[in-house]
């Protein structure tokens, strides 16, 4: 029996490295998803300058937590750019803005994402967010034009104002939820890939 164990230990010894992956492993291979967030993520320099935003939130901009990089803000920042997209003001930026502070998420991304709702592309999106609004309330459509200023929103927002908010939170908020959940997924999968692939050039060692 006792040869037996001693033949065995060297194979023991041999596979140990191979074990399951450590927090150090996760930790430093979890830092390549960034240089590709790098590339596409707006400036920050000039969000944290823009003079409109400087004058409302001053020295909040500068918080060194605003600009990580890491699954959590950089998820979180998806949920709320995403979901101040959807909130029918013409001053998104600063809902943006505000909700990455509020929220310690990634400052640029937040902004950038509410973007997504545009000159060009708020007609459309509106449109649809008012139409889940009647799905849901069970209530009529009317062929409305959706141009996003304060004229519009002081004159036919209230003859339509129960669907289509209730619609910009449904989408705002179903768009948030599967953007960060989508950036936590993808980001995991990043990480087990580079481990996989550094497990095999262990191995080859």
């Amino acid at each position: 029996m006792q040869s037996d164990n001693k033949k065995t230990m060297p194979d023991q010894l041999h596979y140990a490295p191979l074990h399951p992956v450590t927090h150090l492993d996760t930790d430093i291979i979890s830092v390549m998803p960034k240089k590709f967030i790098k590339r596409y993520m707006p400036d920050h320099n000039k969000i944290r300058n823009n003079p409109q935003l400087n004058r409302f939130f001053g020295t909040l901009l500068h918080d060194p937590n605003l600009l990580h990089l890491n699954r959590r803000s950089v998820s979180s920042a998806f949920a709320v750019g995403l979901f101040m997209a959807f909130v029918p003001v013409p001053f998104q930026m600063f809902l943006g803005a505000a909700g990455a502070i509020i929220f310690r998420t990634n400052l640029p991304i937040a902004v950038g994402l509410v973007w997504v709702s545009n000159p060009i592309t708020m007609p459309p999106l509106f449109y649809f967010c008012y139409k889940i609004g009647t799905l849901i309330l069970q209530t009529p459509v009317h062929h409305i034009e959706f141009v996003l200023s304060i004229n519009w929103l002081m004159t036919e927002l209230a003859s339509i104002w129960q669907p289509f908010l209730l619609g910009c939170f449904v989408v705002g908020s179903l768009s948030g939820l599967i953007g960060a959940a989508s950036i936590r997924l993808l980001w995991r999968l990043h990480v087990i890939r580079q481990l996989k692939q550094r497990r095999r050039r262990m191995k080859k060692v």
